[in-house]
């Protein structure tokens, strides 16, 4: 009899192990609407907030995350990502309590990677040392240029000496995976310029490099400064010049022992943001918070997006998360192509295989073919990715994959 309990006990456990196994990968964004002021280029979802306001949000999006069903059930954790606006403004307090309840209410893997963004100006050793003990394991600081003229043009709030003392100190409290964004084209910007600042960022020796061009958004300031119907046009680089500077940025940090791993992502061998290629490989991800995006289960979602309706939807037990699109496999195919193709490995023969059991071939091979002959694509036996070439031409490219309606 005792032998049959024992049994019976192993049996049970190993079914608990494998209902473990069996739950899907998922990833968590946590949006934080907040900044200490506007930058000039910036059209996200933030603002500024008094303290009563973040301790305010904090309760819903804690009660937000309480409310997910069978989420917990059918998933587990595999990253998590504080994103915004400027996560690092909300007070320590208030993200030790996010924390927890995620904590609480999901299953988070032991190897799960946790960033979150931080604006120099906006922490303390303390508050980093604070990150350190609540077991976040990535810091990704928006420094965008090393020159303070740059900055200001910016609108950012901190300098570059501040922004050095804050990555010293994050090194002091024991983080070892750092991620510093960079911008490049940016007004006024030249090609000397913008390799000082590459050159600066490297004697940190940061894991991970994140250098994206600017772009100018509709309803910023600098849009109606530097926009072709702009008064100062001709600030910004040219195409040329913003070619110039993204080919640098390849040879030079690639100099330095970074690779790139996707088209604006360089990272030292193993420090590549597990976070962004899960979006890359589409990964299911949930958004928490004020207009964040989810994908889940073939349906993208998008929250409401205005504090009010926010507010009002968690008082009163409606719905967060509206249905934005429920992906047909056309869509799915689609997104597969131009998604991953952003990532140097490029895309999976097998993978596209076995998601939507047609060969990949059998739905694009006319036009992979077309596209490798003009050296565009590189393709092999498991992979199709992009060229440089291909790369300097990708929005181009990438809408080569676009289908049309009548193929399934």
């Amino acid at each position: 009899m005792c032998i049959n309990i024992v049994s019976a006990a192993q049996s049970l456990q190993a079914m608990k192990g494998m209902i473990i196994r069996m739950k899907k990968d998922l990833e968590l964004y946590i949006h934080i609407p907040f900044c200490a002021r506007k930058c000039n280029y910036c059209d996200f979802l933030s603002g500024q907030a008094s303290q009563d306001e973040m301790l305010k949000y904090t309760d819903f999006l804690c009660k937000e995350i309480k409310n997910q069903g069978s989420l917990p059930l059918e998933y587990r954790v595999v990253s998590i990502f504080f994103g915004g606006g400027t996560p690092s403004l909300l007070p320590l307090e208030q993200i030790g309590r996010i924390f927890d309840k995620i904590k609480e209410c999901f299953e988070i893997v032991p190897t799960c990677e946790i960033t979150i963004e931080c604006n120099p100006g906006t922490v303390t050793k303390d508050k980093l040392f604070g990150y350190y003990n609540l077991e976040i394991n990535r810091l990704s600081f928006g420094l965008q240029s090393a020159n303070n003229e740059e900055l200001r043009l910016l609108g950012r709030i901190h300098t570059f000496e501040e922004f050095v003392e804050n990555y010293e100190h994050a090194r002091e409290v024991g983080f070892q995976n750092i991620n510093i964004d960079l911008m490049s084209a940016l007004p006024y910007q030249n090609l000397e310029s913008y390799e000082t600042t590459l050159e600066k960022v490297l004697k940190l020796k940061p894991e991970h490099i994140s250098a994206y061009s600017l772009i100018l958004e509709e309803g910023t300031s600098f849009y109606e400064r530097f926009s072709e119907h702009g008064d100062e046009k001709d600030a910004i680089p040219d195409v040329i010049l913003d070619r110039l500077m993204y080919e640098h940025t390849k040879e030079i940090l690639l100099s330095h022992g970074y690779n790139r791993y996707e088209i604006s992502n360089y990272a030292k061998p193993g420090r590549e943001c597990l976070h962004n290629i899960g979006y890359w490989r589409r990964i299911d991800y949930l958004g928490l918070g004020l207009g964040s995006s989810s994908l889940l289960d073939h349906v993208r979602y998008r929250n409401l997006d205005t504090m009010n309706e926010y507010e009002k939807a968690l008082k009163s037990s409606l719905k967060v998360r509206q249905v934005e699109e429920m992906l047909s496999k056309n869509a799915e195919m689609e997104e597969f192509m131009f998604l991953g193709l952003r990532l140097s490995k490029g895309v999976s023969k097998k993978e596209f295989e076995q998601q939507f059991l047609v060969s990949m071939d059998e739905i694009y091979g006319t036009k992979l073919m077309e596209l490798q002959k003009n050296g565009l694509l590189m393709i092999d036996e498991v992979y199709v990715s992009l060229t440089d070439r291909g790369i300097d031409v990708s929005n181009q490219v990438l809408v080569e994959f676009l289908l049309d309606d009548t193929v399934i």
